[in-house]
């Protein structure tokens, strides 16, 4: 009998919430920042604690939000969502802002206020928006070396909260939040990933579990563009910019600093490697979290990983990353990035009987030669969901009102962060790295 999974046509709600329940598993303020410099095995997070109990949304009643960080992907998500209440696909209000840089936030601040017609307040010291009784959720935009204070701090003041990608900066950071999120399960925790909502990966999660290709042997994925200019150097730098003045410099270096107001790092931080990973943590992240969803090969266990400069040699991160990635169960992701070179790696699973090919907007399973006989070849039609950043918004801001765990959550989050850590560490120190998940601890291989 030829082994056979039947494809099945979800609707966006039946997915969102088969998503969510297979993807389940266990101003800034100038002092406390969760920058961990040169010692990413320090855990230097305020410790998390039982949190306030939140304030319940009543139906009919829109989400009061606010939004830590108001960059680029900050004001952004403010318009996204300002779009979809207009759109009638949710209910939400931004009524608060916070940001170390005055004309950042208060650009958001007219957009806000013009698109919603509500006052929206301003802050530099995010914490003033955690004293507020009458916000429901908080949506993270800041830079990776604060995510983990502001998730944190957040959490225990009860709100809900919408953190970006990747989850921390160091994985130390992301264990810190793991433990918050835990201590408050009533908590709703989502982690802006794109890519997490296409169905094409649950369907291929389906699949493996059903035993349709075999033993999953090995995955592989890539995340590569290319740039004349350098990557990242797209984010301008204002002239209207004085630390002392209109941004607190000394505030958003935190624990990284001090050090001398520099607004080429200050606007693109993602090119030093005292404030991100790079390639790994902004790009690869949004190729590696669903497909780890997919393959549900448990924890990271040993990653080897290598970064060259080949043009961009002005950025202090890698401009070619090459990841190897072992899990629990012996399989093994093969991840390519790359900001000198567009062509990347054909998002694929391979087993030992068949394999799957996930290049499309669909799940295709095609049989090894030698398994023909065995294994129909099959093309599981998945729908168009449009915006799949939107859609992870809308299950963030739905699962606010039902209580039901979000779909990029924190289990799948803190998996990344081991792949991610354990690669920005091979990659500068030049060995691999060991995860041990019993003990949450890190070793050279």
């Amino acid at each position: 009998m030829k082994k056979r999974v039947k494809s099945t046509d979800q609707s966006r709600r039946k997915f969102l919430g088969t998503a969510a329940a297979v993807a389940g598993g266990a101003g800034l303020a100038a002092t406390g920042c969760s920058g961990l410099g040169g010692q990413p095995g320090v855990r230097k997070v305020v410790p998390s604690v039982a949190a306030a109990k939140g304030v319940k949304v009543v139906d009919g009643q829109p989400i009061r939000m606010a939004v830590i960080g108001t960059g680029g992907m900050g004001t952004g998500h403010c318009h996204a969502i300002m779009n979809l209440t207009k759109q009638g696909k949710t209910n939400a209000q931004i009524v608060a802002l916070a940001d170390v840089n005055d004309l950042r936030v208060q650009d958001a601040q007219r957009a806000c206020q013009e698109n919603q017609g509500i006052d929206v307040d301003t802050y530099r010291d995010y914490r003033k928006i955690l004293e507020r009784d009458d916000i429901h959720a908080v949506l993270i935009a800041s830079t990776e070396h604060w995510h983990a204070q502001h998730a944190i701090d957040s959490l225990t003041a009860g709100k809900d909260v919408y953190c970006e990608k990747p989850l921390t900066l160091h994985l130390s950071q992301a264990l810190d939040v793991r433990d918050a999120v835990l201590a408050n399960p009533e908590r709703i925790f989502q982690v802006g990933t794109q890519m997490m909502m296409l169905p094409k990966y649950l369907e291929a999660r389906k699949v493996i579990k059903a035993g349709g290709i075999g033993k999953a042997v090995w995955s592989q994925t890539s995340y590569c563009r290319n740039s004349t200019t350098g990557e990242w150097n797209y984010y301008s730098i204002d002239d209207r910019w004085q630390p002392g003045v209109n941004v607190d410099w000394d505030a958003w270096c935190g624990d990284l600093g001090p050090r001398e107001w520099d607004p080429k790092v200050f606007a693109r931080w993602r090119r030093y490697k005292d404030f991100s990973t790079g390639i790994i943590g902004d790009l690869l992240v949004h190729v590696m979290t669903p497909l780890i969803l997919a393959v549900d090969a448990g924890w990271p266990t040993r990653v080897t990983a290598s970064g060259h400069h080949h043009v961009d040699l002005d950025m202090e991160n890698f401009d070619q990353v090459n990841l190897n990635v072992e899990f629990e169960n012996g399989h093994t992701m093969v991840v390519a990035g790359s900001t000198a070179n567009e062509v990347g790696l054909e998002t694929m699973i391979r087993g030992h009987e068949a394999n799957i090919y996930l290049n499309s907007r669909h799940c295709e399973i095609r049989p090894e030669r030698i398994f023909v006989d065995e294994v129909d070849a099959e093309r599981i039609e998945c729908p168009d969901i449009g915006n799949d950043q939107d859609q992870l918004r809308l299950n963030w801001l739905e699962c606010i009102r039902t209580r039901e765990e979000a779909v990029s959550n924190i289990d799948l989050a803190s998996k990344v962060m081991v792949a991610v850590d354990l690669a920005a560490r091979s990659m500068w120190e030049g060995s691999a790295f060991k995860f041990d998940p019993k003990t949450m601890r890190v070793s050279k291989a």
